[in-house]
């Protein structure tokens, strides 16, 4: 699936694949014998950690093998021509994809939406999917940006400290989410999906346009502005805790 590359533009995506593997490698994220799920949106980020992922396998001394999983929305299907150039990007790829159909809005939700619930409802059948295959690792094509924006948004609109994990253990350690492109920011993947020519499906979204996440992105890019290191500072800043100006009961942990 890749089109043919100018020596610049394929620097671009070795780079891009070793800043990928800079992040698995920090946070030990794949081992020999692995078998991971990608979760596949259609989108970009993860579109361009699948080809990331299969093209790392050819550099590494380990073998770990590679599942993809897209969820169509039954409220939001993808067309025929959509999903079969999907299916011919990941043929390229020699990734398996697995399709299930879900509802955006199931009755469990009582009417409620917003972006956590749905997130919530994605890992719900990944994980559910993983179980079924026997598979432990579960690979999310979040990248520096979102966790940046993650970290701010549960701070302005949920009041508290938290973020997005590199690696985010669940039920006791027997299934685990990695984001392989944790230290690769947006900019950086936006340009390797544009040099790859990437089969993106257009994003369906009922909150397409008003979300939270929007709000925070437009407020980074202009604090970027003023300090082009404002992203990587708030990336690292989980990893910089100054415990001295925590609350007492909290430096005593």
């Amino acid at each position: 699936m890749e089109k043919r590359c100018f020596p610049a533009e394929r620097k671009r995506i070795v780079r891009f694949i070793k800043h990928v593997g800079r992040g698995i490698n920090r946070f030990h994220m794949i081992e020999d014998g692995d078998h991971i799920l990608i979760g596949i949106s259609g989108g970009k980020d993860s579109l361009a950690l699948a080809y990331a992922l299969s093209e790392r396998k050819k550099w590494v001394p380990i073998d770990y093998s590679l599942t993809a999983m897209q969820i169509e929305w039954t409220e939001f299907p993808i067309s025929r021509e959509e999903r079969r150039n999907l299916d011919n990007y990941f043929d390229s790829l020699r990734i398996p994809l697995i399709r299930r159909k879900a509802a955006i809005f199931p009755d469990s939700f009582n009417g409620d939406f917003n972006c956590y619930i749905c997130s919530r409802n994605r890992k719900r059948i990944l994980f559910d999917e993983a179980e079924e295959l026997g598979i432990h690792k579960i690979a999310l094509g979040h990248h520096l940006d979102d966790i940046v924006e993650t970290t701010l948004i549960n701070l302005f609109f949920r009041g508290e400290i938290s973020t997005m994990m590199p690696v985010q253990d669940f039920f006791g350690g027997k299934l685990q989410i990695i984001r392989p492109m944790c230290e690769v920011p947006e900019r950086e993947v936006e340009r390797a999906g544009k040099i790859l020519d990437l089969p993106v499906v257009p994003v369906r979204c009922p909150k397409g346009g008003i979300s939270d996440r929007l709000f925070v992105k437009d407020m980074v890019k202009r604090m970027a502005r003023k300090n082009k290191h404002v992203r990587e500072n708030i990336y690292r800043a989980s990893w910089n805790i100054k415990t001295d100006y925590l609350p007492l009961h909290l430096q005593e942990k």
